[in-house]
């Protein structure tokens, strides 16, 4: 199952396994807290509740909500089961293991020796699921025509050319498996190939070696040797020099590797007549590049490709823009998603990044202004933009939320200025990711001179769409990443060279239903070097000095403030905790400590956001007991500047930031640049009323995060209430069962809208 992942279970298997996560004891639950165990499949406390409340929908089913969000993540079935064996679901695995047909080979092609012009064949026949298609490869070369789409590949009359190592390809559609090799000797007459094997001193040749690799837990081993032998040569493996007594071929391989299996392989070669033996393999289980079976098993020349060098940079920033809400023009649904998402995934590679969202034109300019001053050499910098945009003259504009109707680029950020400033900075790697339209613009005739782009071989390009085509975003109910980050969250943390990270993503988009012929992911890039958004951080001693105003520049701006008590006059006491989503959202959330018993109700408010200095009111409701008529107190809290208000992005820069927070009575963003964030979460002990209020928040959200990422601050509230209540907001994400199984009508699609 190694190719295969969630994605590719049939329904009826998915429901039968559903079912018995949600009935069994080691259930939905057991299974999310164990697959959490690897990073790329943890599950936020938002998530579990949103798994939880499916008991709650007459089909609802929290098992089936748990395998959605898995398959998502691309989450193979070898994760699954072995997730599933930890817990000890026994019925799972053992279904799932018998309900997924694997590809069997029972003829392998066997090396042969023939002279020039004789006839040849090679046969590999399997069995399992349906549909089995074969594809012959000559070393990496495929064999194209009906020749090698057959089970038998025939070579007449044999040439010369024909000689090699062949392999075989079967798969159905959905997963594959290779052959073992074979090798085709040409010898150009029978004396010839007497001569070379019965007189030389061995009377065996070995034509290959098994290479030594580090792999990791989990893997698959795969080791492979050759000889030219007469009679034909048998094949024993030995580990650690003990016999394997079931290996008996030439390519040994060994599923789900241990620990156990490290140390020294050997493969003793023999016949009627003579022996001999391999040079010893040595397998380290550690880490590795990432390397299918496929890769592996067609890198079969003599020598392994030595280890790539390793690169460094001296840091990591990201600045991430999300811009949705925009005053004249169309307003999009899924930069905020996109933003959160890619913030988390480039957290765990130390990238310090700053996320904003909905900026106008001063903010866009200082926003950058403020990212160029954490640049320094040998820097890895990364430019995210999700919103609209356009291309001209082959220089790529960001449009702000406050951009006129007919927008120039003077209303707008131009990328390729932005791309001048950074090799300023003498960065190591420069990345833009561009998700945004490339229309021209036709209010647009200036041609636009950002400055000469120095050859540097460090600049990456990877746009969501190809030039004067359109980046799209489809608003439905169980989508909200835009395509292009619902492809790249699957490989952005491959430890792959960047190029090669975004070719797959491409590939992958092209196999989108969707978007095929509308859609694709360009590419532009001079980068020479291997280098890797994974590559290590690095810090040169004598660059300490700009490490740390770096460090403490990107701090500044993710600073909340401390949490606060306020104690109101009729004795109620007031916990106010502050955490942030991105770098210009802050939220707020109230809890009642403290309560006099002649008070039967309460709750808190937070009102009165001014647009400059961060000052508002906390309004406290409550109701005695002998009376009906409610009660109003309010007290002024003042915080100062969190997070990026520090950084005043309102006021212009000398060259190229108002404090940006998000209103959340209703979860409408507005359209001007300063507002606030409002999210009021009552205490275990609130009344009626403050349940109604949280409540509210809690099914008219549709903010589809609340999780606060690893590189955000956390939230600022006293250890006596860490059980506060956490806003329940639905996370949703594009769901890949559903790209790959749902066969989609483009004109049939509501609420799909371009960048």
């Amino acid at each position: 199952m190694e190719e295969k992942s969630l994605v590719s279970l049939g329904e009826h298997i998915v429901n039968k396994l559903a079912l018995m996560l949600d009935r069994s004891t080691c259930g939905w639950r057991q299974l999310a807290s164990t697959v959490s165990e690897h990073p790329k499949f943890r599950f936020s406390e938002n998530e579990l509740t949103s798994c939880s409340l499916q008991v709650l929908r007459p089909t609802g089913s929290p098992g089936r909500a748990v395998l959605a969000v898995l398959a998502d993540r691309f989450c193979s079935l070898n994760v699954l089961l072995d997730c599933l064996r930890k817990i000890d679901h026994q019925e799972a695995v053992q279904y799932l293991t018998s309900s997924v047909a694997e590809i069997q080979i029972s003829v392998q092609p066997q090396s042969q020796q023939a002279a020039v012009g004789s006839r040849v064949s090679l046969t590999c026949r399997a069995f399992g699921p349906p549909d089995l298609n074969y594809q012959w490869f000559r070393g990496k070369e495929e064999i194209l025509g009906e020749r090698g789409t057959s089970p038998e590949l025939i070579l007449c009359p044999l040439a010369p050319v024909h000689q090699g190592h062949y392999i075989c390809r079967i798969n159905n559609g959905i997963k594959c498996i290779f052959s073992q090799w074979a090798h085709i000797s040409v010898i150009r007459s029978a004396d010839c190939s007497s001569s070379l094997l019965t007189g030389s001193v061995s009377g065996l040749f070995i034509t290959s070696h098994p290479q030594s690799q580090v792999v990791s837990e989990g893997d698959t081993l795969f080791l492979e040797c050759n000889a030219l032998a007469n009679p034909p040569a048998q094949y024993r493996w030995h580990h650690n020099m003990v016999p394997m007594e079931e290996e008996k071929s030439r390519l040994l391989q060994i599923p789900c590797l241990t620990t156990a299996h490290r140390g020294q392989y050997r493969c003793k070669i023999f016949n009627l007549y003579h022996e001999a033996w391999t040079d010893a393999a040595t397998i380290t289980i550690g880490e590795k590049d990432t390397m299918t079976i496929s890769e592996y098993k067609i890198q079969h020349s003599t020598n392994r490709t030595p280890l790539a060098k390793q690169f460094y940079a001296t840091d990591k920033i990201a600045l991430l823009i999300g811009n949705m809400n925009y005053i004249h023009h169309t307003q999009l649904c899924a930069p905020i998603a996109d933003v959160h998402e890619l913030t988390n995934l480039l957290t765990q590679m130390d990238f310090k990044v700053v996320s904003l969202l909905d900026l106008n034109w001063q903010e866009m300019h200082s926003a950058v202004t403020e990212f160029l001053l954490l640049l320094d050499k040998g820097v890895y910098g990364l430019l995210y933009f999700a919103g609209h945009g356009y291309e001209n003259y082959g220089n790529s504009f960001m449009v702000p939320i406050d951009a006129p109707a007919s927008y120039t680029s003077e209303h707008c950020v131009c990328v390729q200025s932005i791309l001048t400033r950074m090799q300023e900075k003498q960065t190591g790697l420069n990345i833009f990711l561009l998700d945004m339209c490339r229309k021209r613009n036709p209010n647009d005739d200036i041609i636009v001179l950002p400055g000469l782009i120095k050859v540097t071989a460090n600049i990456v390009f990877g746009y969501a769409t190809c030039v004067d085509a359109e980046a799209y975003e489809v608003k439905r109910e169980d989508v909200t990443n835009g395509i292009f980050i619902s492809f790249l969250k699957r490989r952005v943390c491959e430890d792959e060279k960047v190029t090669v990270m975004l070719d797959r993503v491409a590939e992958d988009m092209g196999r989108f239903e969707i978007t095929r012929g509308r859609q694709a992911l360009e590419l532009r890039s001079n980068l020479s070097e291997r280098r890797s958004l994974t590559d290590p951080i690095m810090t040169p001693e004598n660059c300490s000095a700009s490490s740390s105003a770096r460090n403490l520049q990107w701090a500044v701006a993710h600073v909340l403030p401390q949490s606060l008590c306020l104690q109101f006059d009729c004795g109620v006491k007031v916990q106010l905790g502050f955490a942030a989503e991105f770098s210009n959202v802050m939220v707020i959330y109230t809890r009642i400590l403290e309560k006099p018993k002649e008070v039967s109700s309460c709750c808190a408010q937070l009102t009165d956001f001014p647009e400059n200095e961060f000052t508002f009111t906390t309004c406290l409701h409550y109701n005695y007991s002998h009376m009906n008529e409610e009660v109003q107190e309010r007290q002024t809290v003042t915080v100062g500047k969190p997070l990026v208000s520090k950084l005043n992005l309102h006021e212009p820069r000398p060259s190229f930031s108002a404090s940006s927070f998000i209103c959340r009575d209703s979860l409408e963003f507005a359209p001007c640049s300063s507002i606030t964030e409002d999210l009021i979460s009552a205490g275990s002990n609130a009344c009626p009323h403050s349940a109604e209020t949280d409540k509210k928040h809690q099914t008219d959200a549709d903010f589809p995060y609340s999780s606060i990422g690893s590189n955000t601050p956390v939230e600022t509230e006293a250890s006596e209430i860490v059980d506060a209540p956490q806003p329940l907001v639905t996370g949703k994400s594009l769901p890949h069962n559903q790209i790959n199984d749902t066969k989609y009508n483009f004109s049939d699609i509501n609420g799909f809208h371009s960048y």
